[in-house]
């Protein structure tokens, strides 16, 4: 991978949502580099409890277009990501989790004890209350947000895609009927074939509060008594 073209900053200040694509494929290392970064994203319990399915092939991508109501990115763009949440994942094994952070040095044995134990107890108190969907949908989005972020940066434009029919994704990328998984998001990935403007935003007095809701702007935070 290349050094940095740009900062973080200037990523998240750059970067724009783009419907139109060129036909120009992703090198097979830009894209591993991509991913690379994708899954360096937090999950809640280090669980990792989400996936990505690159879409890449003509088949996969028209039925994509299929699954989004024919919107045009899954036909232009050459790789669709799909971030798929996996809640029921914090059941499976994660050993393979902790082994590397043991070998890491992040976490020595009487650390992995406490915290896997500590981290059944969370997700059962999630399953009680119906929120593991939730929880690892947000886990997945993350991900998808380096991905943009990421891309960016790499010169190479994204659109977070929403509009689409689960049902139909989960059909494309062949888990059909799996209810222990959730689609999250798709996100294309390809050079941009339109130089998207940024619309902006509005000023961050009018969406920023301090302490409580609707509190005053952020920007008037210094002034309340």
């Amino acid at each position: 991978m290349t050094s940095p073209t740009m900062s973080v900053a200037e990523a998240i200040r750059t970067r724009r949502t783009v419907r139109h694509y060129l036909p120009a494929p992703i090198p097979e290392a830009t894209l591993d580099a991509l991913l690379d970064l994708a899954v360096e994203a937090p999950t809640s319990w280090n669980l990792q409890d989400r996936s990505i399915v690159v879409v890449s092939g003509d088949e996969g991508r028209a039925g994509l277009a299929w699954a989004t109501g024919g919107q045009p990115q899954p036909q232009e763009a050459p790789v669709v990501l799909v971030f798929v949440a996996e809640p029921q994942s914090w059941r499976d094994d994660h050993s393979d989790v902790y082994e590397q952070a043991r070998r890491s040095g992040a976490w020595n044995n009487e650390f992995v004890a406490m915290f896997s134990a500590a981290s059944r107890v969370f997700q059962e108190d999630l399953d009680q209350r119906g929120l593991l969907r939730e929880y690892a949908v947000k886990d997945a989005m993350i991900a998808a947000s380096f991905v943009m972020l990421a891309a960016t940066e790499m010169g190479l434009a994204t659109s977070p895609m929403n509009g689409w029919d689960e049902a139909k994704v989960k059909k494309v990328i062949g888990i059909d009927g799996r209810d222990d998984l959730a689609i999250a998001l798709l996100v294309s990935v390809g050079h941009p074939a339109q130089d998207q403007r940024h619309p902006g935003r509005r000023a961050r007095e009018r969406t920023v509060f301090r302490e409580s809701y609707g509190a005053g702007g952020a920007g008037n935070a210094a002034r309340q008594e």
